[in-house]
């Protein structure tokens, strides 16, 4: 794949084979079949041209690491505890590639402390008295989150309170 995304642009076995000769010695066969593998797997895309293929990398390395680092949280029990043993490992300039990013996703540089989700219930009492307060207090016949919210956001909330006040904590709905 290196040598797929060093080029940029579809590329033969023979063009492949050439380049890596340079620096080994390799079969054309070989260079064949690991191009075919990468066909088989999704990684490249061929065109024939001729009695060849010209191979083109389906996406880009830039990409291909992002899938990567998203399937390693994605396997984690504890997704803020691996950020933040991924991001104690990155060297300051790696911290600033990471701003850098953050900044052009449009998310906040520096995000604001989680915040404990509200266990409170509300019970039949509660729901007896006047609420005066402006605020939209939910009920819990549907098992949604009884938090008054007032941002005019009328949709249930139906996030599960695991009891824990460690966000990182909290259990997916598949258990992990």
């Amino acid at each position: 794949m290196t040598r797929v995304w060093k080029w940029n642009r579809p590329v033969t076995v023979r063009e492949v084979l050439e380049d890596l000769q340079q620096e080994r010695s390799i079969a054309y066969t070989t260079v064949m079949t690991v191009l075919d593998n990468l066909h088989q797997k999704g990684w490249v895309r061929r065109e024939a041209e001729g009695r060849a293929y010209r191979y083109e990398a389906v996406s880009t390395r830039a990409a291909y690491a992002a899938a990567l680092m998203n399937d390693a949280w994605s396997q984690s029990d504890n997704p803020a505890a691996a950020l933040v043993a991924f991001f104690g490992m990155m060297s300051e300039e790696q911290r600033g590639a990471l701003r850098d990013a953050v900044r052009i996703v449009g998310g906040p540089e520096t995000p604001e402390p989680a915040q404990p989700p509200d266990t409170r219930r509300v019970t039949s009492t509660d729901t007896d008295s006047a609420d005066t307060s402006g605020t939209d207090t939910r009920s819990t016949d549907t098992g949604t989150d009884t938090t008054p919210h007032t941002s005019g956001d009328t949709s249930p909330d139906t996030r599960t309170d695991t009891g824990s006040e460690n966000p990182g904590s909290a259990q997916e709905p598949d258990g992990r």
